[in-house]
């Protein structure tokens, strides 16, 4: 089976986890995890950074330290995964969906304003597969409407948009470091920001609200979270990020590799390879099938896989989610792209650790059961 990710971890991976190991410093207090919260936040352009467990617990972070909760809105798009939706509706506050653009899997950005309400807090903008969300509007609709934005560029280490870093915009931006990502850690996330009083509230939730007076250190005001990465995962994280440039290359390499050994294929739809604003950086190298084919991405996957090329569907669209249907959120809403493109899109084996052998092996398969 050609795995669909493999991480590489070829570089000064086992020379700082022993390095941790021999020094005995495993655990959050580490000196690893300033070094990667720093790097992080110099490599995307942001004066702070809080390292924390795994993308999910940095987007809850995320909103939790905005103060949204019960009573307001969050913008969002339906296509991403429920990560997003669920840091919202643990707070008490409800998500409201903009359906996405079909060819570059983000949200319909010229959707966005109609959805705004006076309980409309901030935009969560969800940067998908490759391709940046077009920020200047969302930008203009944030100053017009006094909206906070939460970027959430999980996917897009190393990704410009108008040759900013994604992950530098808006209020609070986050990132995850799962072994698909372009760096990994294992599992493991990063909450990003400018303001001071936003880093210190982010460092406060993560390690239980614990007081910053030693006399009163375990008497708590309010209640926050135990989401402190450790020394190791941090370790891990600073090896990779040494190599973060060339990660980015191998990614567009194994995206321009498919672009030419599947363009021949007439009933798939390929990647945008670009937008006026940025170039994909194939995160993934994601393929809808086009109308007139008659089987689904399910059917598609399973011929795959039985063939030794592994696949994975497209986001299950957030308006269709039963655990939100049960809440009473999102019943009868319609966002055909959405639901469109998890009926229709999955991708291919796209790690960084994919072989020219192995993308030659996939394009063959692939043609063979899509001719």
């Amino acid at each position: 089976m050609i795995p669909v990710n493999e991480p590489l971890l070829n570089g000064n991976e086992k020379k700082y986890l022993n390095e941790c190991i021999d020094t005995g410093w495993i655990s959050s207090e580490g000196p690893f995890i300033k070094k990667f919260e720093e790097g992080m936040a110099s490599y995307v352009g942001r004066k702070y950074a809080v390292a924390v467990t795994n993308g999910t617990a940095a987007l809850e972070m995320a909103v939790e330290a905005l103060g949204i909760g019960k009573g307001d809105e969050v913008i969002m798009p339906s296509f991403t995964i429920i990560s997003c939706g669920q840091a919202v509706v643990k707070t008490g506050a409800t998500p409201v969906l903009v359906d996405s653009e079909y060819d570059s899997f983000n949200m319909r950005v010229e959707d966005i304003e109609a959805k705004i309400t006076p309980k409309t807090k901030a935009i969560m903008v969800v940067h998908i597969y490759g391709l940046p969300v077009d920020m200047n509007p969302v930008l203009e609709l944030a100053k017009k409407y006094n909206l906070k934005i939460i970027e959430d560029a999980a996917e897009m280490h190393g990704q410009t948009y108008n040759g900013k870093m994604c992950g530098s915009f808006g209020d609070i931006s986050i990132f995850s470091f799962y072994p698909n990502k372009h760096i990994t850690t294992g599992e493991g996330g990063m909450v990003l920001m400018d303001d001071e009083a936003l880093f210190e509230r982010c460092k406060s939730l993560r390690n239980l609200c614990f007081s910053p007076d030693g006399n009163k250190r375990f008497i708590h005001e309010e209640l926050g979270w135990n989401l402190r990465m450790t020394n190791i995962q941090a370790a891990l994280g600073v090896a990779q990020l040494e190599r973060i440039d060339e990660f980015v290359a191998q990614k567009r390499w194994i995206g321009s590799m498919y672009q030419e050994l599947l363009g021949d294929i007439e009933v798939i739809n390929l990647p945008l390879k670009q937008k006026s604003f940025a170039g994909n950086i194939y995160w993934v190298f994601a393929i809808t099938l086009k109308d007139e084919y008659p089987k689904t991405a399910k059917e598609v996957m399973r011929e795959l896989g039985a063939r030794g090329v592994g696949t994975r569907p497209f986001f299950y669209p957030m308006h269709s989610q039963p655990v939100f249907n049960k809440m009473g959120l999102f019943v009868g809403e319609e966002d055909p792209n959405a639901t469109k493109l998890y009926e229709r899109g999955f991708y291919i084996p796209s790690g960084l650790a994919l072989t020219e052998k192995q993308i030659l092996e996939v394009s063959k398969i692939m043609h063979e059961v899509l001719e």
